[in-house]
């Protein structure tokens, strides 16, 4: 295992971190084939004389591919090109049935775009250098150790899925926004539709690329490619490994080698995977079996106009609209349908904060305890919209609410029914409320002696009997106030 930098060392140098994302676009079919995209599949069963690469078979685009990358691009405030051009990029690997990938280089999709990022309170722009459509590779299953009993398996379901590429600028100078980055990016692609974004099904892959230089050098240092990065905990681990790699390197006399390395979160370090000292000759050329991708002004628009209310400006949105702290916006627009259920429960209740309380509270314990999605949860936006409303109107109190709530998940009664059945209404009348205040007081002289002669925690008892009496149906805080005149 090689040397890492200490922490002093570290602060000497500025790391420079570029990371480009592979995002699986969410099509029924691949790119250039009618083959499902599913995963799971039976392995080489979705696949057909274009995916496999044999000779004669001609790609045909899937233009809700493209249309799904226009998205991705306008929402990473990309320049989508009128014109790009798609690409043969030349090598050879096992799981690369055509011997070449169809991408595209020097004309891209959409170029000069960027992700604000924000990092301990601080906002930072992240450059998007350009975004790009391809096709993806095979996959090799490696199994055995030993040479005699090592086998690599090919299974050509995932060849020709569509990916598009996303290239950052090397603006990025920690793991932390890195992590950041990659967060911002998988949030705006899912709340497009775009991607699931599934890391563990391979619909979201990261590399970095990543160097040092001591702090005021303008010239960047040598980069090391860190391939594969397939988890967010992996990225900002492996980042922090690479860095203090690289310094101790520096700070010892030695020197950085351009290559590619994959990182081994078992043993927590980068191993070297082959030497990158010269650039890859993939020799592009126009791919001669699709023509030019054109995309009009009348197309973008059409796109642009369905494309949803993203989450940057959602956050704001609830912030500056409903009051809410800038912590719970976060937390509600963490998905779109997350997001979409609390302005639902907003709409039938008319109360935002009550309502964020409840959906990031109650509704939430309640979905991690039966290990559920929001969009799957026990009780419709509209029932807790209602129920939330029914504490506005003093109808129930707050604990009341607490009991009606696991009965909706029960029975999926609505509150107002549940409420009326169980006769779960609040006491509102204060001369309801006055003989029960009378009746703890007489049944509780010793306290009530207590606080007259000063011992005003007394109080808190008092108020708890009388709200036992009430069954819970008072108003705790009008109870506190009539007990107190009354004493």
């Amino acid at each position: 295992m090689e040397a890492l930098a200490t922490p002093e060392m570290i602060a000497k140098y500025e790391p420079v971190i570029g990371l480009e994302v592979h995002v699986q676009l969410a099509t029924n079919t691949k790119i250039f084939c009618g083959c499902p995209t599913g995963f799971g599949a039976a392995p080489n069963s979705n696949v057909c004389p274009v995916c496999l690469g044999l000779p004669g078979a001609l790609p045909v685009l899937n233009r809700q591919a493209v249309e799904l990358a226009i998205e991705a691009s306008l929402a990473l405030n990309c320049t989508v090109n009128s014109k790009s051009i798609f690409a043969r990029k030349n090598y050879f690997y096992p799981d690369l049935p055509k011997g070449y990938q169809i991408s595209q280089f020097d004309q891209p999709l959409a170029e000069h775009g960027f992700v604000e990022v924000s990092v301990r309170g601080e906002t930072k722009r992240i450059g998007v250098t350009r975004v790009h459509m391809e096709d993806d590779a095979g996959k090799s299953l490696h199994e055995g150790f030993k040479d005699s009993d090592r086998y690599t398996y090919v299974d050509l379901n995932r060849s020709g899925t569509p990916l598009i590429e996303i290239v950052s600028e090397p603006d990025i100078r920690t793991s932390d926004e890195a992590h950041a980055y990659l967060t911002e990016i998988k949030q705006v692609m899912q709340y497009l539709g775009v991607s699931t974004c599934d890391m563990e099904k391979g619909q979201l892959r990261c590399d970095a690329n990543v160097s040092v230089r001591l702090k005021g050098a303008e010239k960047f240092g040598t980069k090391a490619e860190v391939k594969n990065l397939n988890s967010f905990r992996f990225l900002k681990m492996a980042l922090d490994h690479e860095i203090a790699r690289q310094v101790a390197l520096l700070e010892s006399g030695g020197r950085v080698v351009q290559e590619t390395r994959l990182y081994d979160p078992d043993a927590d370090e980068t191993i070297s995977m082959r030497s990158k000292e010269s650039a890859h000759d993939y020799r592009y050329f126009p791919e001669p079996d699709l023509a030019p991708l054109r995309i009009s002004e009348v197309w973008m628009a059409r796109i642009r106009e369905r494309m949803p209310e993203l989450p940057a400006s959602r956050r704001q949105r609830f912030i500056e609209s409903y009051g809410l702290r800038e912590y719970d916006a976060h937390v509600l627009t963490a998905t779109r349908p997350m997001s979409e259920y609390f302005e639902a429960v907003v709409a039938a209740s008319g109360d935002a904060r009550a309502a964020a309380n409840w959906v990031m509270g109650d509704l939430a314990a309640l979905l991690k305890q039966e290990g559920k999605e929001i969009e799957d949860s026990p009780i419709a936006a509209e029932r807790l919209g209602q129920l939330v409303k029914l504490i506005g109107e003093g109808k129930i109190n707050g604990k009341l609410a607490k009991d009606i709530f696991p009965k909706m998940v029960e029975t999926g009664d609505d509150p107002d029914t549940i409420m009326r059945r169980e006769g779960l209404t609040a006491i509102s009348d204060e001369g309801a409320l006055g003989k029960i205040i009378d009746e703890v007081i007489a049944a509780n002289p010793k306290q009530v002696e207590q606080y007259k002669s000063g011992k005003q925690q007394v109080i808190g008892f008092l108020v708890g009997q009388a709200m036992k009496a009430s069954r819970g149906q008072a108003d705790p805080a009008t109870m506190n106030r009539m007990l107190k005149d009354k004493l």
